[in-house]
């Protein structure tokens, strides 16, 4: 690739974020407050001017406003791998993207394998690119995998390798009455336009007896290691979770932290199993959230000129 700075690269691409449809979340997708939300970034690490909010009840961090579904789905069709390739300067497409899927499923698999029944037979990968995730850990349970996935680039390598695939979002999959013995949703929920309503289907999809995995992009962690929120911000995430929002999410949801993990670039990684539901300690995340919003103006202020 030519030598060219990230900004130049991003700008070729001719992606005018500001045209696109967009619109506005009038409450918390966590807590359901609205007005009282806390503007703290007007730009993503793009380039592109995005803002960010973060609810003062809960802590939730989410964009508003935010791409449109039908122009979400367009952004996945064809500008997403472009952007991401732009940003880091290497080739990342459906091709390249399985590499790292693969290690990712190998560490995952290792790191599930103790904790699941014997009795895991079926498993359903929301989120799941080119099925690469759920093709090791089919393999190493010996059962039978199902990918639901946007991107009809990633379906097709997924289907190619012998995978039940189902295009779309989570948050539109209407499974009937099927569930999974192990539902994942890996390097995903940043993504979704709805964690609340999404976790409750991946609830409802999870077999009696049945585990689910999720993993989230630590937002503590990573403001901690990139020094400024701005450079956490980025358009195909509407949302940003800590560890306390995500465990009120897996709450509400009826999941209960069976164990978990912190991987080595920040995401944090959740085994659930499913159980009742319950009320979230929403003292506890005002006052975790109030944390956070003072640690993002530290770094601010603290940010050499």
């Amino acid at each position: 690739m030519p030598e060219t700075t990230a900004a130049e690269r991003i700008a070729a691409l001719g992606y005018d974020y500001g045209a696109r449809a967009r619109e506005h979340l009038a409450d918390c997708n966590l807590c359901g407050t609205s007005g009282r939300a806390v503007e703290v970034a007007r730009r993503d690490r793009y380039g592109y001017p995005a803002t960010l909010l973060v609810c003062e009840r809960c802590g939730l961090g989410y964009l508003s406003p935010r791409l449109s579904a039908s122009d979400y789905a367009h952004f996945y069709d064809g500008v997403y791998r472009p952007l991401v390739t732009a940003y880091h300067g290497r080739r990342i497409d459906a091709e390249t993207v399985q590499r790292e899927q693969r290690e990712y499923g190998a560490e995952l698999a290792a790191f599930l394998g103790p904790l699941l029944p014997s009795s895991t037979e079926t498993i359903l990968d929301v989120g799941g690119s080119t099925g690469v995730v759920a093709g090791v850990l089919a393999e190493r349970l010996d059962a039978r995998a199902t990918v639901l996935d946007p991107s009809p680039d990633e379906l097709a390598a997924a289907r190619s390798a012998g995978m039940e695939t189902v295009a779309g979002f989570a948050e539109d999959f209407d499974p009937g009455e099927r569930d999974w013995d192990l539902v994942l949703l890996c390097q995903t929920i940043d993504h979704l336009r709805d964690v609340r309503g999404t976790l409750a289907a991946l609830r409802r999809m999870t077999a009696p007896g049945g585990h689910a995995f999720v993993d989230i992009v630590d937002v503590d962690i990573v403001l901690r290691r990139t020094g400024a929120i701005e450079h956490v911000v980025k358009i195909d995430h509407p949302f940003y979770l800590t560890r306390p929002t995500a465990a009120a999410f897996f709450a509400v949801a009826g999941y209960s932290i069976v164990a978990e993990r912190v991987s080595a670039d920040g995401h944090r990684g959740f085994v659930l199993a499913p159980g009742a539901r319950s009320e979230p300690d929403w003292h506890g995340l005002g006052v975790a959230g109030t944390r956070f919003l003072a640690g993002v103006r530290a770094l601010r202020t603290h940010r050499p000129a």
